[in-house]
């Protein structure tokens, strides 16, 4: 069985590491690198929508990364225990009308011993922006170490 370390029971450290690793992986947009993270029969409640199984999860992340552009997430731990941990989220992305949005949102997941997340459930709101209120201006891809938190931010 393949592993995705850090490995459960989580430590402080250790969640931090996971949630860090999880946000740069979404900051990817890449549907197979993201989908890696979760076991083969992974279960998904993402807002409304339901999905079974590693490749179901692609599909849903090519649909939302196709509608969501220029993606930018930031993830911070809120809390951690034994194989869960709890973030919250906000990321910055707009229409293709160019209409900007920030999504604020938080996430319970539960993995397996081999740091494979089997649950995922998100629960999600879009607020429109104006594009002058966007925080998010690092160039696409990972979040610069440096850039402030969710909670520096005040979100």
């Amino acid at each position: 069985m393949n592993t995705r370390p850090p490995l459960p029971p989580f430590t402080l450290k250790t969640a931090r590491q996971k949630v860090r690793l999880a946000e740069d992986a979404w900051n990817t947009r890449d549907p197979e690198r993201v989908a890696l993270v979760y076991t083969e029969d992974t279960h998904w409640r993402n807002r409304a929508e339901f999905l079974d199984g590693r490749e179901a999860v692609k599909a849903f992340l090519r649909r939302k990364w196709d509608r969501e552009l220029d993606y930018r997430l930031i993830k911070e731990l809120w809390a951690f225990g034994d194989h869960r941990i709890a973030v919250r989220f906000a990321y910055e992305w707009h229409d293709d009308a160019g209409q900007w949005y920030r999504s604020y949102g938080n996430e319970n997941w539960e993995f397996n011993d081999a740091g494979l997340m089997v649950y995922r459930h998100a629960s999600i709101n879009d607020k429109p922006i104006a594009e002058t209120e966007r925080k998010y201006h690092w160039p696409m891809g990972r979040r610069p170490d440096g850039h402030p938190e969710l909670s520096e931010l005040g979100f």
